[in-house]
C-alpha cells in the first residue's frame, strides 16, 4: 500500500469532518429546513468565524493559502475543537503549535536518564516525536523486554504496539484502545511531516505488517495520550495496576516522558519481584557494564 499525504489536503479533510459533525443548533443558528449534507454549511462556518466564504472554501478545498493564528483560533472556536484537535489544526495549517504550546529546545539526555533510573519500580521511558523510545529504565525492560537488544525499528512504540506479541499480551483488554490512540497519534504526526520519507516508509511497512493498523488509520481520529489507570498482564505475576503519567520535557517539547506508577495493592511488590527475576537473568550483562 502506497500513499503520500499532502498537508493541505489533510487540513481540508480535517476541517470538513469537524464541520459535518456539528448542527446549526449547537452553534446558536436557527434550523433552516432539510439539508442535503450533514452538519454546518461552509457559509455558516465562514460567517461565525468572520472570514470570507470564498477564502474558507479555498481552505476546505486544500489550496495552499496562508492562515493567521488569529483566524485559526476563531475557526477552532466555531468548530468546537478540543485541545488535541486545536493543536492538530495549527500544525497542519501553519506547521507550528499554537503560541501557548511552543517552547525553546535543548536536549538533556543525561538528566532524563538519571530521572528514569530514579524510578526503580516504575516502568518509564522517553520518546521522540516519531515515537522512537530513546531512553528507558530497568523496570521498563523487565516488563517489556530488553530494549538494548532490540533493533531501532522494534524500539518504536507504533511498531511495538502492532507487531510485538509480548506487548499485546501485556496490554490485554486495553490493547485495542491503546492501539487506536497510537494509530491516531501516528496519523497526526505523518500529516505534519509529509516531506519526511521516514514517515511514509514507516507507514507502508506498518500497513504491510498489520491489517489492524490499516483499519484504525482509516478512522482519521486525532487523539493525544491519556493519563489514566492501566491494568497490565504479567505471565507469572498476574495483573499489575499502574497510574500512567506522561508529560513533555521542558527543555525539548519534542520529547515525551512516560511513567507507569505502580499501585500499592501488591503491584509494587510484584514489580520488585519482576525486577529481581530480570536482573538475575541478565546478571552477566549487568556485571560487564559495571
Amino acid at each position: 500500500m502506497s500513499v503520500k499525504l499532502d498537508r493541505y489536503e489533510e487540513l481540508a479533510r480535517f476541517l470538513r469532518t469537524r464541520r459535518e459533525r456539528l448542527t446549526p443548533k449547537q452553534v446558536g443558528l436557527p434550523e433552516s429546513g432539510r439539508r442535503r449534507t450533514p452538519g454546518l454549511r461552509r457559509g455558516e462556518v465562514a460567517l461565525l468565524a468572520d472570514v470570507g466564504l470564498d477564502w474558507y472554501t479555498y481552505l476546505e478545498q486544500g489550496r495552499p493559502i496562508n492562515v493567521s493564528a488569529e483566524v485559526l483560533e476563531r475557526i477552532a472556536t466555531v468548530l468546537r475543537l478540543d485541545e488535541s484537535e486545536r493543536k492538530h489544526l495549527f500544525l497542519l495549517a501553519r506547521k507550528q503549535l499554537p503560541l501557548t504550546e511552543t517552547r525553546g529546545s535543548a536536549k538533556g539526555s543525561q538528566a532524563l536518564q538519571s530521572f528514569l533510573d530514579s524510578q526503580p519500580t516504575s516502568p518509564a521511558n522517553v520518546m521522540d516525536a516519531r515515537m522512537n523510545i530513546i531512553a528507558w529504565n530497568t523496570a521498563y525492560c523487565a516488563l517489556n523486554g530488553d530494549l538494548a537488544a532490540m533493533s531501532d525499528k522494534e524500539r518504536n512504540l507504533v511498531w511495538m504496539t502492532f507487531t510485538s506479541p509480548r506487548f499485546r499480551y501485556i496490554k490485554g483488554d486495553q490493547w485495542e484502545m491503546h492501539a487506536r490512540r497510537i494509530a491516531a497519534h501516528f496519523h497526526s504526526g505523518y500529516a505534519r511531516h509529509v516531506d519526511d520519507p521516514w514517515w511514509s516508509e514507516q507507514f507502508e511497512a506498518l500497513c504491510q505488517t498489520s491489517p489492524e493498523f490499516q483499519e484504525f488509520w482509516k478512522s482519521h481520529e486525532v487523539l493525544d495520550a491519556i493519563d489514566a489507570p492501566k491494568a497490565l498482564r504479567c505471565p507469572n505475576l498476574g495483573t499489575l495496576n499502574f497510574d500512567h503519567v506522561s508529560f513533555q520535557y521542558l527543555e525539548d517539547p519534542s520529547l515525551t516522558v512516560s511513567i507507569h506508577v505502580p499501585h500499592r495493592d501488591g503491584t509494587v511488590e510484584k514489580m520488585q519481584q519482576l525486577l529481581s527475576d530480570y536482573q538475575r537473568q541478565h546478571s552477566g550483562e549487568f556485571a560487564a557494564s559495571t
